[in-house]
């Protein structure tokens, strides 16, 4: 469990908090086998045993005092008595994980004596027939990587959907479709229940012993033909020919079907949903006339409208997934527009993952397939975050489904060890932390998760090969307490800042306003944020003189040249506006791009989103010897460097860039036993998405690529301010509005 603050020593009370305009929160990733200092957990066992604070339902742990018979909560200060148990347990300390650490992973038991038969995890594809060969083609790739990286004891399940829904049984010596059809209006559903098809489990096959027909099954798939589907798929609305895509319809089917098994068949199932384009047949089906021409003529805020959902359809139905137990990740391959404004929540609010693919020629389906099912998972997951009394959480961000009975408790059907969440600060009262205290702040995680392991019993030689392949349930109790100190000046808070945290909340924040008030509104308020957490880091320096009751430009300290954490912030800033995330729709950014950039953003860790909003650019002499690690993202920084070699980390996209002064002698691309490949496959190897790799040699090759990330020489249009000129025109800017604020 990795938690990073945006200031590790917190503000003494509210005032400190607001003068300092610096955002107070943390960033969480629950099911990293590690702390952000590289420290694993302390494991144990019999985690329904340990103590809770009878006030604030707390967990015991290395903060809290303890006597002979009772406790001390480090987190409310109510004391409390200890068990005869209890008691027991504490006189051999050296036994205890929440004596030991203040990380603690503790088994839980498992109810029933059915853990081993729900441990079967399983997984649905469900792939999209109103589509092209090659959209075929590539997600047959993709399963059949998926088919590798899943774990024996599997069940799979093949489903198509099209102006039908089709299920697949693949445990016969030939695959056999079975088709229902799906009802054209947009508020039917099927005219039969999916188990009266096709039974469950005939439908779900064991990955073992029917990998061979699944793969078999997967050849059969052909593209549905115009002339297939029924006449309510041809018929022209206003105008516009409706197509059969009918997934709405498909997905609720599906997740119905599923549900009658949760908890007796397995305790997870992931639906791998497979599109080509938007939803437009039955229920769910939405209109893409709202994209384009349409709107300008309407007069309408593009980058207002095309931001929220278009109907409650699919947010109602993420609901039933998670009550299902279901995950669902959407892969969408396609250029045209397909309002995942509207499909996002099946996705974020079941714990799934939302990927975006432009066309079918380069795209990194199958190794993101692969790379996703390859690493370790919980499910099940609640996550709880509890504070000392003196101050409270906020707002929480994150892919996750909120309780709806209890504050501060989100429910994940299923996190990865990437996962990251994120929560902010308020204080409770006007009091604050004492400066006099010896109680300092005091945050705890709790992380309850299940996963899938290994049956512990040997199979014995001989034995049912059944039993070899089943794996059982563990239930575990993650806790982490952490202890802060509060900062007695403003100096120690600045001192004290995370960059990388502070834009994970920011980019949170902006998000969150760019959905209620659209994008202008998103860029105002990043906009404002930097230029009153310069006016005030000017005024607690004392740095700017006033003249005639006025603040002069020149003695305004833009570059925060006093205080070295701070000093990346404006580059961070400047790179936000200059992203996809929040340019403008007349600038040429599909909405659809801007909702995947979105659902990315908001679910990486701090260091992997400071790549993706501003890349780590860094020069190498020869492919075997770095030059220096980190460069501004300027053609000047190119020049003056005169290093004949770059590697660019844009999160997404890795870029070797050759300049055209470059010795010739020098091997393009890079070989394959040199540092700079070292490097570029370790990054890949540790990215929860699969990056793409790229060569140019400058002076031959297009360096558009490249040179779009050189953004400290670009303009910022069209931001509702002054339009200006490249990150120093930037400054100036900021520099005047600052002047602005402080009259």
């Amino acid at each position: 469990m990795a938690v990073r603050a945006t200031i590790s020593r917190f503000p003494i009370d509210a005032d400190a908090q607001e003068s300092s305009g610096i955002p107070w929160g943390i960033t969480v990733a629950p099911f990293a086998s590690k702390d952000e200092n590289g420290r694993a957990p302390t494991y144990g066992s019999d985690g329904h045993l340990l103590p809770r604070c009878e006030n604030c339902w707390a967990y015991f742990n290395t903060y809290c005092e303890l006597d002979q018979w009772a406790w001390t909560c480090s987190l409310c200060g109510t004391l409390n008595g200890l068990t005869s148990q209890a008691i027991a347990r504490y006189s051999l300390p050296q036994s205890c994980p929440e004596m030991m650490s203040s990380f603690i992973d503790l088994e839980l038991p498992v109810e029933g004596l059915e853990a081993a038969i729900q441990a079967r995890p399983v997984y649905v594809a469900a792939v999209d027939l109103s589509s092209s060969e090659e959209f075929l083609e590539l997600t047959k790739s993709a399963l059949l990587a998926a088919l590798e990286a899943l774990g024996p004891g599997s069940l799979f399940g093949l489903a198509t959907f099209s102006h039908k829904f089709g299920l697949y049984d693949v445990q016969g010596p030939v695959p056999v479709v079975k088709n229902v059809f799906i009802p054209p209006e947009a508020d039917s559903t099927l005219s039969m229940e999916l188990e009266d098809v096709m039974p469950l489990l005939q439908f779900l096959a064991p990955v073992d012993s029917c990998k061979d027909r699944i793969a078999s099954a997967l050849e059969t798939l052909r593209p549905a033909t115009s002339w297939e589907r029924p006449s309510g798929g041809g018929q022209a609305i206003d105008g516009v020919l409706i197509g059969g895509r009918g997934f709405g319809v498909a997905m609720e089917s599906l997740f119905n079907y599923l549900g009658s098994e949760y908890g007796n068949t397995f305790a997870l199932a992931r639906v791998f949903a497979f599109l080509s384009g938007p939803p437009d047949f039955g229920a769910g089906q939405l209109d893409t006339r709202r994209y384009g021409e349409q709107y300008a003529s309407k007069g309408e805020d593009a980058d207002r409208a095309l931001l929220p959902e278009q109907t409650p359809f699919y947010k109602e139905l993420a609901a039933v997934a998670v009550q299902a137990g279901v995950c669902v990740d959407i892969f969408a391959v396609t250029n045209e527009y397909t309002d995942l404004a509207s499909l996002k929540f099946l996705s974020i609010e079941s714990g799934g993952s939302l990927f975006l693919y432009s066309n079918t020629d380069d795209s990194t389906l199958p190794q993101d397939m692969y790379r996703m099912l390859s690493r370790p998972y919980a499910f099940g997951c609640i996550l709880r975050l509890r504070t000392s009394s003196e101050f409270k959480p906020g707002h929480s961000f994150g892919h996750f489904f909120p309780d709806p009975q209890y504050e501060n408790v989100q429910h994940i059907i299923c996190c990865d060890s990437f996962a990251t969440y994120a929560y902010d600060f308020d204080f409770a009262n006007n009091t604050g932390f004492s400066k006099h205290t010896l109680e300092p702040p005091v945050i705890q995680i709790a992380f309850q998760y299940t996963v899938v392991v290994p049956h512990e019993e040997l199979a014995e030689p001989g034995g049912n090969s059944d039993n070899r392949s089943m794996f059982s349930l563990k239930r575990r109790l993650r806790i982490r307490t952490l202890q802060y100190t509060a900062s007695q000046n403003i100096s120690e808070l600045y001192d004290s800042v995370d960059p990388e945290v502070v834009l994970s909340l920011l980019v949170h924040k902006v998000i969150l306003a760019s959905l209620e008030e659209g994008v202008r509104e998103g860029r105002m308020l990043l906009h404002d944020w930097l230029v009153i957490l310069t006016a005030q880091y000017n005024d607690a320096y004392k740095l700017v003189q006033y003249k005639n009751g006025n603040a002069s430009i020149a003695q305004v300290d833009v570059a925060f040249s006093q205080c070295p954490q701070l000093q990346t912030l404006p580059r961070l800033v400047f790179a936000l506006l200059r992203n996809p995330l929040l340019r403008f729709h007349e600038e040429g950014v599909h909405p659809d791009f801007r909702i995947y950039l979105q659902c990315l953003f908001s679910a990486l860790e701090p260091s992997s989103l400071h790549r993706a909003v501003y890349p780590v650019l860094t020069s190498y002499s020869t492919p075997d010897k770095q030059a220096y690690p980190r460069h501004s993202l300027s053609r000047a920084a190119l020049i003056t460097s005169g290093s004949p070699i770059f590697f660019l980390d844009a999160f997404t996209t890795l870029i070797v860039f050759y300049s055209s002064t470059a010795d010739p002698s020098l091997p393009f691309p890079p070989p394959h036993d040199c540092q700079l490949r070292t490097t570029i496959n370790r990054l890949k190897q540790e990215r929860s998405i699969t990056p793409k790799l790229m060569f140019i040699r400058g002076g031959q090759d297009d360096a558009t690529a490249f040179e779009n990330y050189l953004i400290e020489e670009q303009d910022v249009d069209g931001s509702g301010f002054t339009s200006v000129m490249g990150f120093v025109s930037f400054l100036e800017e900021v520099t005047a509005s600052v002047v602005e604020y402080m009259k």
